[in-house]
């Protein structure tokens, strides 16, 4: 096992770790999460032996092989197969002595090169590229020819190539679209070593881990179960604590009231159950990020037009197209994720509906009110470095108070003089708040985020997930964070194979399509993709017809529920009247508030059985 006693670590005048103590057994599963700048990847190079503790021990056993992902991008000559072939250290041993061998010392060494699987590694290697996105011939192209996102690929594939007894992963998701998120995690699940990843991926963290390691204020503190668990541990701990009662208090009253609102508006029974639950779950983990810096939202649109945008038959690409036929109407309620392999055309759509890329074909209409939030995944590199986080907003609004400026960052955690601070030494996780703090200010109606959560730690992907469902307008999302899909979005779109349309499922259908894609080993990825999609269409529609009466009780619920927060609405507005409230009119003051008394009762017991009724429907 590996244990820390007592270890300190500073690097510079910033002390990291004082007087931690860490124990990690042998074959466990543990997630290391903690504020950006808290000290995870320098622990992590303390376990690598590239930093030294200032004080205490940290022991390894000597007969364990450590394996890690490089952070680093090599500019190397070889082929991408080779190089991550390089990644088994014995095996390039083996084959270097087995040049120079000779009798019984050759038949020793091409022994081991059995016992080591030497003679499958290319395809082996060729198996991990594949998973994590790469094509048949990108094996046999040099390293220096990818791009920096891919090369970091790369250097996961020669870390999941060595066979290792500690596994060290420095956000292995961060470059990875969902659906090498989704091979990466059956990959790690069968991992027979002891893995330690660092993740901001908290869907990720639950499926891959059964241990927490929390890096705060210096100290490790260990919890054990995935991530879903640590929350609540942690809430259960700092709900004792009286400092943060208020602050916690009035989370709670936002979920709670953002439950009735949401119950109110509910349309689609198993994502709306889904909703509920999570936001549920919600008020029991909110003490848990009582002490996170980040409260921000998105302010409500000034305007909310019912049509935001349509594409009528249209091809998108550059000098051939990628995506052909294309019909998309967004609503104003449109709250869209989408689907797809890497390179498919996701991100491509999502900078056309932002006008960013010119239509090979057909018409996008659009409504004179739309107002675009568009986040790129290469959204840092638009911003400003010489300028400060303050200076970016002033410049969108010339005429906005620095006060209100100020207030504004500070809820994405730019506090005090940090705000008018050069960004040009910000890291990664401030520069992507500073991106999303500039698209909130500008109000807009439609939100278009394509990988919004690379460079986010797990808080302020908390917030970013509170504030999308607070959010008043229309959504497309392309994310690799299940977590945020999940709680953000009511329906998919799956772009493959040249097409744009409707999935008639949630992700963990999508998951099963990739599991049935996979396991088709010689069957080719379009008639795979076409059988699943077939086979999920036939038995989504027996779904629909066994379930249809339940459905329709459902529906009958929803549009009561409906009907009876209109007549509560009325009721209540017809209350501010002062008017009503002189004594010529307590009559009829007194039957209106019977009135709201009854229809709050009747809406409350419809709610009720909706729930009930809308769960049984999801378990079947």
């Amino acid at each position: 096992m590996i244990k820390l006693q007592s270890i300190s670590l500073q690097r510079g005048v910033q002390p990291l770790l004082k007087r931690a103590n860490l124990t990690i057994y042998p074959q466990q599963k543990l997630g290391l999460i903690g504020a950006n700048g808290s000290g995870k990847t320098s622990l992590f190079k303390l376990l690598l032996g590239e930093l030294h503790e200032d004080s205490g021990s940290c022991d390894i056993p000597k007969h364990w092989s450590l394996a890690h992902m490089a952070q680093e991008i090599f500019e190397s000559q070889v082929q991408a197969v080779d190089y991550v072939i390089d990644g088994d250290a014995e095996l390039r041993q083996l084959e270097r002595e087995i040049e120079s061998a000779s009798g019984e010392t050759l038949a020793k060494l091409y022994e081991r090169m059995d016992q080591v699987d030497g003679y499958t590694s290319v395809a082996r290697a060729q198996k991990l590229l594949a998973g994590l996105g790469f094509k048949d011939s990108d094996g046999e192209r040099i390293v220096a020819e990818f791009s920096g996102g891919w090369r970091i690929r790369l250097n996961l594939a020669r870390a999941l190539m060595c066979r290792s007894d500690l596994l060290l992963l420095d956000e292995p998701t961060n470059h990875l679209d969902l659906d090498a998120c989704i091979w990466l995690e059956g990959w790690l699940k069968s991992y027979t070593g002891t893995l330690v990843v660092i993740s901001h991926d908290r869907d990720f963290l639950d499926h891959i881990v059964e241990g927490i390691v929390h890096l705060d204020q210096g100290q490790l503190k260990s919890y054990s179960g995935n991530y879903s668990s640590f929350e609540l541990q942690r809430a259960e701990r700092l709900a004792q604590q009286l400092q943060a009662f208020e602050k916690q208090q009035h989370r709670v009253t936002e979920i709670e009231n953002f439950v009735r609102r949401f119950r109110a508006k509910a349309s689609k029974a198993k994502q709306a159950q889904s909703r509920l639950k999570e936001l549920e779950r919600m008020e029991l983990i909110a003490p848990a990020h009582v002490d996170s810096p980040f409260t921000f939202r998105f302010p409500e649109p000034s305007k909310i037009p019912q049509t935001l945008l349509t594409l009528n038959d249209v091809s998108i690409g550059y000098a051939e197209p990628i995506i052909q036929a294309v019909q998309l109407t967004l609503l104003s309620g449109s709250r869209i994720g989408l689907l797809g392999h890497n390179g498919a055309g996701k991100s491509t759509l999502v900078k056309s509906l932002a006008g960013r890329c010119e239509l090979l074909a057909g018409e996008m209409i659009v409504s004179a009110d739309l107002r675009i939030g568009y986040y790129a995944q290469h959204q840092l590199e638009t911003l400003d470095f010489s300028a400060s986080a303050a200076l970016h907003l002033q410049r969108l609004s010339p005429a906005a108070t620095q006060q209100d400026i100020r207030n504004f960052l500070g809820s994405f955690g730019f506090q005090g003089d940090r705000a008018f601070e050069c960004i040009e030494h910000f890291s990664g996780g401030e520069k992507a708040r500073l991106a999303l703090a500039m698209i909130a200010w500008q109000k807009p109606n439609l939100l278009l985020l394509d990988e919004p959560t690379n460079h986010l730690d797990l808080e302020v992907r908390h917030a970013l997930t509170i504030a999308l469902q607070a959010y008043e307008g229309a959504l497309v999302l392309v994310s690799h964070d299940r977590h945020l899909l999940n709680n953000t979005v009511d329906s998919f779109l799956l772009v493959a194979e040249g097409q744009a349309c409707a999935f008639d499922g949630d992700l963990s259908d999508y998951e099963r399509m990739l599991s049935q894609r996979s396991s088709d080993g010689a069957v080719s990825t379009k008639k795979a993709t076409n059988s699943t999609k077939k086979t999920l269409r036939q038995s989504a529609a027996a779904r629909r017809e066994k379930l249809k009466p339940m459905r329709i009780e459902v529906n009958k619920l929803e549009k009561r529920m409906q009907a009876l927060q209109q007549e509560l609405n009325t009721i209540e507005t017809s209350l501010l009247d002062l008017g009503l409230y002189d004594d010529a009119n307590k009559d009829k003051l007194r039957q209106h508030l019977l009135t709201q008394s009854s229809l709050k009762s009747r809406l409350e017991q419809i709610e009720e059985e909706w729930l009930v009724k809308s769960e049984a429907l999801e378990n079947a």
